[in-house]
């Protein structure tokens, strides 16, 4: 089953995602509808609905593309992605006004205040955790399809 490669990859890393960011974005409905979330939150959704799966993909396939060339592991080839995604959201969100840079932290829509300390850990954080999502379960979804891993 070696026809269209690149496009089992596509789907094998849009998968898990989009699954993820249907039950997200219903959670956020119904808590929307319950205690009325505001609606610049409505527009915040419409950066990890649209990217981030199509990114996964995206990044998926320039796995399968490496693999054969460069032998690096699953996980560690998705442990990069938030490299690229962590300042591409950051710049859609100051530029649409959902997050403000202020002298001693981040402002998310005016209201959630986060500290430049706690952001010592995020990196290790996201890292950790798309670590394990590609190496476990779009690792998965790739050996499902015939793809390397």
């Amino acid at each position: 089953m070696n026809e269209h490669t690149y496009l089992r990859a596509y789907m094998a890393g849009v998968a898990f995602p989009t699954a993820f960011y249907l039950v997200g974005v219903i959670i956020f409905f119904i808590f929307s509808a319950i205690w009325g979330a505001p609606a610049l939150m409505e527009r915040v959704i419409v950066f990890p609905v649209a990217v981030i799966p199509n990114v996964f993909g995206l990044w998926n396939m320039l796995f399968q593309k490496l693999h054969a060339h460069w032998s690096v592991p699953i996980g560690l080839h998705g442990a990069a992605l938030p490299f690229f995604l962590v300042p591409l959201g950051a710049a859609f969100a100051i530029s649409f006004g959902f997050l403000e840079l202020t002298s001693r932290g981040l402002l998310y829509f005016g209201a959630i205040y986060i500290p430049y300390r706690y952001l010592a850990i995020a990196p290790f954080i996201a890292i950790t955790v798309y670590y394990l999502i590609w190496k476990y379960v779009v690792g998965w979804l790739n050996r499902i399809l015939g793809l390397a891993y």
